[in-house]
């Protein structure tokens, strides 16, 4: 395996065991309104911006969809659960990333969520310093699958990205990686790999752990 220089992480599913978190306060709106189908139209929506999955439920559901007071409500239940570091985090996190500084690698992120968002929840976590960039869904003008997220990160770093992993658990950040030419590691959350994934991905890993023991080889 050659050498890499970088890692660069998408958060939430990865770093946080957030998606499903999301999904259960998507879950109980839904079913209080009475909204089907919001299973599948929330996994298409895994990995992409606001705006974006705002795009994909007016698609789902139709222009007269109540968006904006739809997620509103969610956000609200979701903020009221896990604010205040109480968002479980994926395990192996910190060994990844003690790991890494350990061995001199570059860190950055590359999420779809906001700024302001990922700063709060990476600082109640603890981890904040680590990164040695953050790119968030704000900062960039086309959301995963496109590759412009991961090319910003690699940049910011001085990276190549042919030299840095990607670690993703969503398809459409799978996607973003392998476009951008990064060796993307699929860590799947929500969905299992399908044929597409496991062959976009160099490696599909169960957890964090093992993407420690993966890129090990590759020092």
């Amino acid at each position: 395996m050659s050498v890499y220089e970088a890692v660069v992480f998408d958060m939430d599913g990865v770093i946080f065991d957030s998606e499903r978190c999301v999904f259960d306060c998507w879950k109980e709106i839904a079913d209080k309104y009475g909204i089907k189908e919001i299973e599948k139209n929330f996994l298409a929506c895994t990995g992409t911006t606001m705006t974006r999955t705002r795009e994909i439920m007016l698609e789902a559901y139709g222009a007269e969809f109540p968006y904006d007071e739809f997620a509103h409500e969610a956000s609200v239940i979701f903020h009221e659960k896990y604010d205040d570091g109480k968002l479980p985090m994926k395990a192996g996190v910190f060994e990844l990333l003690d790991y890494l500084k350990e061995q001199g690698k570059k860190i950055a992120l590359a999420t779809s969520t906001r700024r302001q968002t990922v700063l709060y929840q990476l600082e109640q976590a603890g981890i904040l310093n680590y990164f040695d960039e953050i790119i968030t869904g704000d900062m960039v003008t086309k959301s995963k699958p496109d590759p412009e997220i991961y090319l910003m990160a690699c940049e910011k770093i001085g990276v190549d990205p042919q030299n840095a992993f990607a670690i993703e658990d969503s398809y459409n950040g799978i996607r973003s990686a392998q476009a951008g030419g990064l060796r993307a590691i699929m860590v799947p959350d929500l969905l299992p790999a399908d044929d597409e994934m496991k062959e976009l991905a160099e490696v599909v890993l169960p957890n964090l752990n093992d993407v420690i023991r993966y890129i090990g080889t590759g020092m």
